[in-house]
């Protein structure tokens, strides 16, 4: 079974990854200045996940409702969850931004942010294909989300490195270890949606 024209969980669906998109462009292209802007990106990113756990909300409903589903009700609502996931640590990463008044980010905070949105953007033309049931087409999109988080360890692992090469002052040191582990934790959410595909192509192709 696959999802048909206009299937309500599809449309649930692609609601979390067109936010989930959205949120992460919104991250990565926000520029902030000084201390004032932190609290914008800040409120505007837990907008974002307000809206994403709605949607889940939404499909949790739906699932309870439904009497046949067009692929199996945990696939559905694992796909939703994992997705949230990535959003709430972009939320979270956000408010430590804030909370460690950090206006700056760093070239290693940048490449994570960078593979993440790429990640990001992999998982909604995912979604799109599993609404037009190509499910074999969705593997490719999968195989290079999991690049991305293998980069994103190559990423933490030098980021780290160089913290301690470099930087002196210790409370410094355990802020940017703390959002470089956050940024991290991220890809592996990425990675995990990119898991939730793949199971639901075994599945149903």
């Amino acid at each position: 079974m696959a999802f048909k024209k206009n299937d309500k969980f599809s449309t649930l669906l692609s609601n979390i990854s067109v936010n989930l998109k959205e949120s992460a462009n919104f991250f990565t292209d926000y520029k902030l200045k000084d201390i004032s802007d932190l609290k914008i990106f800040s409120e505007k990113m837990k907008e974002f996940e307000s809206k994403g756990d709605s949607y889940v909300h939404e499909v949790i409903k739906e699932l309870n409702d439904a009497f046949i589903t067009p692929i199996e009700r945990e696939d559905i609502l694992h796909l939703a969850m994992s997705m949230d996931d990535v959003l709430d640590g972009l939320e979270g990463t956000a408010a430590m931004f804030e909370m460690y008044s950090i206006t700056q980010a760093d070239d290693f905070m940048k490449q994570f942010v960078a593979a993440i949105q790429s990640s990001v953007h992999e998982i909604d033309k995912a979604v799109a294909l599993l609404s037009n049931k190509k499910l074999p087409q969705i593997r490719e999109h999968a195989i290079k989300i999991k690049d991305y988080e293998s980069k994103c360890d190559n990423i933490l692992r030098h980021s780290i490195k160089n913290l301690f090469n470099v930087e002196k002052d210790p409370i410094r040191i355990i802020q940017y270890k703390e959002i470089y582990e956050n940024l991290e934790n991220v890809a592996d959410s990425c990675q995990n949606v990119a898991n939730t595909l793949e199971t639901i192509i075994m599945k149903n192709a």
